[in-house]
């Protein structure tokens, strides 16, 4: 196994690892970079390097759906690793020194050539509201050689990032990790990403499902309404028990909904003081419930840690925990 770990990894991701660049900025600021607001806009090299050079007193962090969420997991104070592709430049090297200072354990070998570090630059104006343009760069050439057997099968949970299946390299050590931890009896969970992404890859989402290579799906409302192309979320949600899989389901202040088979299980959200940004939220979601997953708690109580989670999450800018999960749990009494 690459690297020593001070604790024994319970639960690994895989992502596109991105490097979040926040700033505050006005309207007149989003115009006159021709951004159009409230947006997430894909964008080349050039205009990130452009967008970069305009920074306005960024805020800088390790950043991507799965890396946040792996981040969230070791806040809980339960063992993770993640596995993710930067450059070795000067924001892959920020990337790594970041990630590793949460507690994560972080070995992906950095790339020598190619596409320089991914990265998102987050604009938040006064309205609260986030306008994004994201270049994926090095993140979308991770690839099989990337992924190191011995973590994958060390670990108890492996969560993979829907984003993945993008690109044809990232896609194989996707399906790479989840045929080895398979193999090794281990839990491999994906979370769906965004409905964009069902909408484009529905089919082999469905598939991995029916092939046992994922056992676990984490999805939002629309999501999962997409995945099934229907309006009735009690159909989209029957159609998910059918898949003998475990199936999580966010519904914002709702809650969440928890299938497998015929089982059912559910956790209100957190009650917050105010609403600041939604950001990031499904992300913590996930790193609470595959806590309390890989330490073999109730559904119930995994629900719970989710919703926590994300309760904190929401009520600062930024898609990083403020405060220690772990401790914010046991104040709340809840036990993992």
């Amino acid at each position: 196994m690459r690297g020593a770990m001070s604790m024994a990894v319970e639960v690994l991701g895989l992502g596109n690892s991105l490097v979040d660049i926040l700033s505050l900025a006005d309207d007149a600021y989003l115009e006159a970079q021709d951004m159009v607001k409230g947006a997430m806009t894909l964008i080349d090299e050039d205009r990130a390097e452009a967008l970069y050079a305009a920074r306005v007193d960024p805020r800088i962090v390790s950043g991507g759906s799965a890396a946040n969420t792996i981040v969230g997991v070791a806040s809980f104070g339960v063992g993770a690793a993640y596995i993710g592709k930067v450059k070795h430049d000067p924001l892959g090297d920020t990337f790594i020194v970041d990630i590793r200072s949460t507690g994560v354990a972080f070995s992906t070998p950095p790339a020598a050539h190619g596409p320089a570090t991914g990265r998102c630059f987050i604009y938040v104006t006064p309205d609260g509201e986030r306008t994004m343009n994201t270049y994926l760069g090095a993140s979308t050439y991770l690839s099989p050689p990337d992924v190191d057997e011995a973590l994958v099968c060390a670990a108890k949970v492996i969560y993979l990032e829907g984003y993945m299946w993008d690109r044809p390299a990232a896609k194989s050590a996707f399906q790479k990790a989840g045929a080895i931890a398979r193999e090794a009896g281990r839990r491999v969970a994906l979370t769906l990403s965004d409905s964009f992404c069902v909408d484009r890859f529905r089919g082999e989402f469905i598939d991995l499902m029916r092939s046992k290579t994922v056992d676990t799906i984490f999805a939002n409302t629309d999501e999962i309404l997409s995945l099934y192309e229907t309006p009735h979320f009690d159909e989209a949600l029957d159609a998910l028990r059918a898949e003998g899989v475990l199936g999580i389901v966010t519904r914002s202040e709702k809650g969440c909904i928890v299938v497998e088979g015929e089982a059912t299980w559910e956790a209100p959200a957190f009650p917050i003081a105010k609403l600041v940004d939604t950001t990031g939220a499904g992300d913590m979601f996930a790193a609470g419930f595959l806590a309390g997953l890989a330490r073999g708690a109730d559904m119930t109580t995994c629900g719970h840690l989710g919703a926590l989670a994300a309760a904190e999450i929401i009520q600062h800018l930024g898609a990083r925990p403020n405060v220690s999960l772990k401790a914010l749990a046991k104040e709340k009494g809840i036990a993992i």
